[in-house]
């Protein structure tokens, strides 16, 4: 009953790498890019950041008004894109990530962040 069902040994470090991307002019050329670098696999979902929602509300309490000033007003959603990747495709996506966006360091660009994955299941190694 164990087929599809990848433990992670020890030593075997995969990650799940999270990208939520604000420049969605971006995502076909950053999907492309890491297809060319040997990332075949994940998930791209449609999001929306936690002011567009409160601006949807139409809550017009000063303080979100301001807040929204900070960020871009017209952006209406962004694209999350979730890979399970061991540490070498880790370091390759970064690279092909900051190198397509301009660098994630830039404003309203995006965030990426990655957490241990303990257990991969439905994934061939």
């Amino acid at each position: 009953s164990g087929r599809g069902l990848s433990l992670l040994n020890e030593g075997d470090c995969m990650q799940v790498l999270t990208l939520v991307l604000n420049r969605t002019e971006c995502l076909e050329e950053l999907l492309e890019a890491l297809l060319k670098s040997g990332i075949h696999g994940g998930t791209v979902v449609d999001s929306t950041g936690m002011m567009r929602v409160i601006d949807q509300s139409g809550d017009d309490l000063p303080m979100f008004a301001a807040l929204r000033q900070l960020f871009d007003p017209e952006r209406k959603s962004s694209r999350t894109l979730v890979m399970v990747l061991d540490d070498a495709q880790v370091a390759v996506a970064r690279e092909v990530i900051n190198r397509v966006t301009g660098g994630l360091d830039q404003p309203d660009t995006g965030i990426l962040f990655a957490v241990p994955a303990l257990f991969v299941e439905g994934m061939k190694p």
